[in-house]
């Protein structure tokens, strides 16, 4: 094995050339490794168990992991040289590490990450910035850039990093890849260095959606269930108003995607930041002074700032003495943030301990067992290098509202690239209910393949704007119909439905929900017309048959109603 991994390096060395590379566009030297790597080192699996025993079920695979993960022998090194100069090797392996290597992974070497794993850029000034392999002159995101890295450039088969306030969501963004963030808690956080417990979990790079499952269900030691099928899959979309790219660009292609796997019904709308301000009542109360009047705070932006303060709270209580003591060369802008006067009142760490329990009740509630939740997994693409608009207010705000919602709350995301826009990476994320891991990488399994070609195919699309904007407003009307269907203002929702067909019409739930309204009202022939409609665009949609079943009873044509193969019911069906 060690020839074997020995071999690997020499291989990817000559598949770069095996020299570095400078580039006058960019002005800085590329090294062979891209920069992603701190210390090479393997760790090999046991042998493999005797037949009939099953091999290992990581088999073949290598890894490397962010420089906060304890490898016995081995300085962890925080992203700092004085915390290497201050601190002995590890006594032990990560529990983490161990696990994968048992499974049959081979780890091949510890990667970069942002000094004191702090920051969500993916710059580090000591050991240099790992070169984004799939946008050069941009930053790669942080804080596990180098394993993000190491994964982008096909180094390694995955990787681990820890993710606190986006460290492994938004570098799996920037550069490209498949970046998952667990339920908090269900991994061990022994042998890694600790950033904000209460915020902290150990995350996963991929760039196979194959390898990723594979390896989650090793990492979360899930035992084997039955895959389940998302029942809703909902869009926040206040949340992709914050995107800096065009919003039909991930919109569009998740829309797709869910159509082909699990037919349109299953899609629905939500404002997060009503939602949140209605269910996490203790966030207005730790930012009671700032609401002045008619001056509001948005719920998702009190939210990041509630993430920040606890992480810089948390961060403090751990590290401020090694701080101290050692008076280590920072960044100015971490050191700005670590040395800002931080004090908070027992009540005050008790109010972010309500608001943690309830954002978990708050999407648990919202998702349920059988729901997904997709955002974008930041608002901005990737920067320039040296750009200081990650510096700006507008960039924190922006970035830290998408990415608190999984940090404060504990469920787990997904983030899945989803080609590019203007020469950088796209991507949008999954989230589902804490506890909800095996489910959603299920479902990132299932609909992987669907969203890489619904990206190709929407990048290329000769769609107008406008055209596109129509679909995003027929969703629209579709939901003001829902909601008045459950009003019972059958003939209001009647009125949104057909808005909705008007300007989308080949979408088989617009009809199928307008017949449920007409069933209502008596108006049978309309509703068998729109349920019909309904079928011949779509042959999958159970509800139009099943609707279409009670209006052809009521009007007499029972043959019919016998010959469609249709269950007639006298009672309405669920939207």
């Amino acid at each position: 094995m060690a020839s074997h991994a020995a071999n690997l390096w020499v291989l990817l060395g000559l598949g770069l050339a095996g020299i570095v590379l400078l580039t006058k566009r960019l002005k800085k030297t590329i090294k062979a490794d891209f920069g992603a790597f701190i210390q090479k080192l393997e760790l090999l699996p046991p042998p493999q168990p005797a037949p009939p025993k099953a091999p290992h079920p990581l088999t073949s695979l290598n890894f490397a992991v962010s420089e906060v993960f304890d490898i016995e022998g081995y300085v962890t090194g925080f992203g700092h040289p004085d915390w290497v100069r201050t601190h002995e090797a590890s006594s032990q392996t990560s529990p983490v590490v161990l696990a994968l290597v048992e499974g049959g992974a081979t780890c091949v070497g510890k990667t970069v990450v942002d000094e004191l794993a702090y920051s969500i850029h993916g710059e580090n000034k000591h050991y240099g910035t790992p070169t984004n392999p799939t946008a050069p002159a941009c930053i790669p995101g942080g804080s596990s850039s180098g394993a993000a890295v190491a994964v982008a450039a096909n180094f390694v088969d995955f990787s681990l990093g820890i993710d606190t306030l986006g460290g492994v969501r938004v570098p799996a963004a920037f550069c490209g890849v498949i970046g998952f963030r667990p339920s908090y808690g269900v991994v061990s956080h022994t042998g890694i260095i600790p950033v904000s417990s209460s915020l902290d979990t150990v995350g996963l790079f991929a760039k196979d959606p194959n390898i990723l499952h594979r390896v989650g269900l090793v990492l979360l030691q899930l035992p084997f269930s039955v895959q389940r099928n998302p029942r809703q899959i909902l869009l926040a979309d206040n949340c992709f108003q914050l995107l800096k790219i065009p919003m039909d660009r991930v919109l569009q292609v998740v829309i797709n995607s869910t159509g082909k796997h699990f037919g349109r019904q299953v899609l629905k709308h939500e404002n997060l930041d009503k939602y949140f301000s209605s269910k996490v009542p203790s966030l207005k109360e730790f930012y009671g002074q700032k609401i002045n009047g008619d001056s509001k705070i948005s719920s998702m932006r009190l939210l990041a700032n509630v993430a920040q303060i606890l992480q810089r709270y948390e961060f403090k209580c751990t590290h401020e003495e090694w701080i101290n003591s050692k008076r280590p060369v920072l960044d100015s802008s971490i050191s700005a943030q670590i040395n800002e006067t931080l004090d908070m009142t027992d009540k005050e760490i008790e109010i972010c301990k309500s608001i943690r329990t309830e954002m978990r009740l708050a999407v648990n509630s919202l998702l349920k067992d059988d729901g997904i939740l997709v955002i974008p997994t930041t608002a901005y693409p990737p920067l320039k290098l040296g750009s200081k608009e990650i510096f700006s207010e507008d960039y924190e705000n922006c970035m830290f509202s998408l990415l608190s919602i999984a940090s404060i709350s504990g469920c787990c995301q997904v983030t899945l690239p989803l080609g590019y826009h203007d020469k950088c990476p796209v991507s949008v994320s999954f989230i589902a209910r804490h506890g909800g891991d095996r489910f959603l990488l299920d479902t990132v399994q299932t609909m992987y393949s669907s969203l890489q070609e619904h990206a190709d195919t929407v990048a290329k699309s000769k769609l107008s704007h406008n055209a596109v904007n129509q679909e995003h407003a027929a969703e629209v009307a579709k939901e003001k119909g829902n909601q008045a269907y459950k009003d019972k203002q059958w003939q209001k929702a009647i009125g949104f439905y057909t808005e909705a067909i008007k300007l989308s019409g080949n979408n088989a739930t617009y009809y199928s929900n307008r017949a449920a309204a007409y069933l209502e009202l008596g108006s049978f022939l309309q509703a068998e017309a729109d349920c019909t409609k309904a079928i011949n665009l779509d042959k999958k949609n159970v509800k139009a048959y099943l609707r279409r079943g009670t209006a052809r009873e009521m009007l007499g044509y029972y043959k019919e109603a016998i010959e469609g193969g249709e269950v007639v019911s006298h009672t309405s069906i669920e939207l």
